[in-house]
Formats: structure tokens, sequence, C-alpha cells
């Protein structure tokens, strides 16, 4: 992704942005991004070394701005995989589901979260919807002024 904020693409109202490799008098397109009018990544397209179509995401979006589905195309544009994501009332992203070309899970991702929002746990299931594997995220605080004293 880019490294413009989405405020300041929806403030200048930019609807690209192209990335060229130039190596002397050579100049390739590398990849290129285009927004919509609230900032947000509609299409990230990158190319191969000799500036043909490599692969490209598109995004959908929810009302809060959130990315809901994203869909993943190969060189000859043909749909190569979906993910489409799910959120709490939190907006706290709880679900990941990757897809292939026949709407087939591939993978499932399961996320929680504690009483202050934290990730907690992240649960990675396979296509069978077995459970492959969990990570869990310990956090530890700085102690305030207060309780060193």
């Amino acid at each position: 992704m880019c490294a413009q904020k989405k405020k300041e693409i929806k403030k200048l109202g930019i609807r690209s942005v192209t990335v060229t490799d130039i190596q002397g008098n050579k100049s390739i397109t590398d990849s290129k991004t285009i927004y919509d009018s609230k900032g947000q990544i509609l299409e990230e397209i990158n190319y191969n070394k000799q500036g043909t179509l490599k692969s490209s995401i598109k995004y959908k979006y929810n009302k809060e701005g959130d990315v809901i589905e994203e869909s993943e195309y190969n060189e000859n544009n043909a749909l190569k995989e979906k993910r489409t994501l799910k959120y709490n009332v939190l907006g706290e992203k709880i679900e990941e589901i990757t897809s292939d070309v026949n709407n087939k899970q591939i993978k499932k991702v399961i996320y929680s979260y504690d009483m202050k929002g934290l990730k907690s746990e992240k649960k990675i299931y396979d296509a069978n919807n077995q459970l492959i594997s969990t990570k869990k995220y310990l956090y530890t605080y700085k102690l305030s002024k207060t309780e060193s004293d």
C-alpha cells in the first residue's frame, strides 16, 4: 500500500499513484494504486520486471470504511483467490476467510480480543475447518508513576 495517508489522499483528490522504476534510459511501471473519493484503495496493480501485469488486488468496503473483501487476480486478470473479512460491532476484525476461484474455503482465521480491544488470540483453520494453529498474544505494561513508588 502507498505511504500516503487516507486523509491526504482524500484531501488532495488523488485518484491513483503510479510507481515507475527507472534504470538508465529504461522506464518500467512497477505498480499502480487506484483510490476512491474517500481515499480508500480500490485496486492495487503490480507489474513484473518487464512491465507487464503480474497481479492485482481489488477491495470492497463496508459503510464504516473497513475492508470486507479482497479479490486477488493473476497475470491473466483471472481471479486467483478471494478474502472475505468480518468485523464485530467495535470494528475489530474477527474473521478472515480465504477462498479459491470456486468459492471453496482454503483457509479461515478467527481473531479474539481482550477487554481493552487488544488482539488476544488468532486461530487458523485449513480448508476442512480443522484447527491448524493458535497464536496467543500476551501484553506487558509499563508501570505508571504511582504504581512504581
